[in-house]
């Protein structure tokens, strides 16, 4: 033993084997086990060989000289060892010069611990297990032999090899892939195959174009909007195949509105069942002062309105679904089909369809021959061609009834027809206001002109794109309204003024923009009310 307390290197090999004193006992906030270092793996090298770091069989003579770089203070002579703290050990025989020869094992009693002798222990969730008593601090690894006084710190048991990291996607062959872009789409898949789609298409960009146009087309299926066609679609139609081969005999254009509301209340009475024509359907007017209305069923309507188009064929020599003798009045006519008819079916929707293609072929016949033809209402009288527009609108009302009462989406005509049913509505507001006059309904003229004559007027504006600007002439039905004698001017949206002409709403609960004259404004929209009838 040396003053120092340090062994010659060459006496390692009398304690090899021998049972360790454990250093003492660190706890676990004092280790830090970041700082132990680890092992290296050994590098391949042929067997027998020595390897860096490996422990080196003692030498003997001058040729036992200390590998370069190693600090000749790690190794402490067997005296000293016995003196650190711990019973004195019996050195044991050097191994034999030759290095492949394998070291003894110790004996089983050299591998039990004393009693009072506490067992080595690193505390921490990462920390290496503690090594056995007697276990040979050469690592297996051929890594370096820790230093007698340090902690023992065996190599770290690497665990079972680590699975490979497989998808969970399967693998599917691109056709396969291709047919499950619907159902993909769809969310209808199962997760292992919406794991390869989606898998797949980050590497297909054709597939990936197809899966963007497959999803927008799934979302336009959930759609909260209403499913019924839009009601410019028949003429849109119409006009396109008009377009590319035109009609021998076309429909005039104020034939148009009857044919298309006609025909969209023919799509509608095709699509309710045989319990909806039994609805209980209310029809609206307004009569004087006041509104009134009138409970019937779909057939019933369906009965009204081709009690009322037979004013129309009986104009044009067509046969009258009343037959001779039938009144002129449209409520009289309607009283007198819903008595002789009893209680309407879906039967009476074949006679109502046939006589309206009747009436829409003889007109597109006859042409410009029959447009000023003279159609009686009993208490007054339209040319066909404004009788057609009229008995658009009332069909496109009346269909709206039907629709609210069997719950049916049903949107307004489209804008061209629309204009043409309020630009009629407009034309016959001064002679009604003249005749609520007559009746003491409405003020006094104030300032009578020549027929034709620029005279006191309303300024009605429609909004929308239906709309447009009238002058209603106020004191006379013959004069001539214009923008420089207007007084008033009343701003109403389209439909709007539409409900109020069919007695749908009152002229208070119309939302109107008023300014100017206050009677002639309440006079032409009371006048308004009042055009509309059973």
């Amino acid at each position: 033993m040396t003053g120092d307390g340090r062994a010659s290197e060459g006496d390692e090999d009398g304690v090899r084997g021998a049972r360790r004193i454990p250093g003492p006992r660190g706890a676990a906030d004092d280790l830090d086990l970041a700082a132990v270092p680890l092992p290296p793996l050994p590098p391949l090298s042929p067997p027998g060989a020595g390897t860096p770091g490996e422990a080196v069989p003692e030498q003997s003579g001058a040729d036992a000289a200390a590998p370069a770089g190693e600090d000749t203070a790690s190794a402490a002579s067997p005296d000293e060892r016995d003196t650190r703290g711990g019973p004195e050990l019996e050195p044991e025989p050097a191994a034999p010069d030759d290095p492949a020869e394998p070291e003894p094992e110790p004996g089983p009693d050299a591998c039990e611990p004393a009693e009072s002798e506490p067992e080595p222990h690193v505390c921490g969730p990462t920390g290496p297990e503690p090594e056995a008593p007697g276990t040979d601090r050469t690592p297996a690894d051929g890594g370096p032999a820790p230093a007698s006084g340090s902690v023992p710190v065996p190599a770290p048991d690497p665990g079972p090899a680590p699975e490979p990291c497989v998808s969970a996607a399967p693998v599917l062959p691109h056709r396969d892939l291709q047919a499950l872009l619907g159902a993909w789409a769809l969310s209808v898949c199962s997760a292992e195959e919406t794991a390869a789609v989606e898998d797949h298409l980050t590497r297909c960009l054709p597939c990936a174009d197809e899966a963007k146009r497959l999803r927008e087309a799934v979302g336009l299926l959930h759609s909260d909007g209403a499913l019924d066609l839009d009601a410019t679609l028949r003429s849109r139609v119409v006009e396109g195949c008009l377009g590319r081969r035109p009609a021998r005999i076309p429909i005039p254009g104020w034939a148009a509105p009857y044919d298309a509301e006609t025909a969209r209340l023919d799509a509608l009475l095709r699509d309710i069942g045989d319990a909806d024509w039994d609805a209980q359907v209310r029809l609206r007017w307004f009569e004087k002062e006041r509104r009134t209305d009138r409970w019937t069923t779909v057939g019933g309507v369906i009965s009204h309105l081709t009690a009322v188009d037979g004013l129309l064929s009986a104009a044009l020599g067509l046969d009258d679904p009343l037959g001779g003798g039938a009144p002129l009045d449209p409520t009289e006519r309607t009283e007198a089909s819903w008595a002789a008819g009893g209680s309407p079916t879906r039967a009476v929707r074949e006679p109502w369809r046939a006589q309206s293609h009747e009436l829409i072929r003889t007109a597109s016949f006859a042409g410009r021959n029959v447009a000023e033809t003279s159609v009686s209402y009993g208490s007054f009288a339209l040319p066909l061609q404004d009788a057609l527009v009229d008995r658009a609108f009332e069909c496109w009302v009346h269909g709206w009834d039907i629709a609210e009462a069997v719950a049916y989406p049903y949107p307004a005509p489209s804008a061209a027809h629309l204009h043409l049913m309020i630009d009629l509505a407009a034309r016959m507001l001064p002679a009604a206001l003249a005749g609520r006059r007559r009746a003491g309904l409405a003020g006094p003229a104030r300032d009578l002109v020549v027929p034709g004559e620029p005279g006191r007027s309303l300024h009605l504006e429609i909004e929308g794109h239906a709309g447009g600007d009238w002058y209603i002439a106020l004191d006379s039905p013959a004069a001539l309204g214009t923008r420089e004698t207007a007084v008033a001017q009343v701003a109403l949206d389209a439909v709007e003024f539409c409900r109020l002409v069919a007695g749908h709403i009152s002229p208070a609960e119309a939302a109107a923009g008023q300014e100017g004259d206050r009677e002639a404004i309440s006079d032409v929209l009371f006048a308004a009310a009042s055009l509309s009838r059973l």
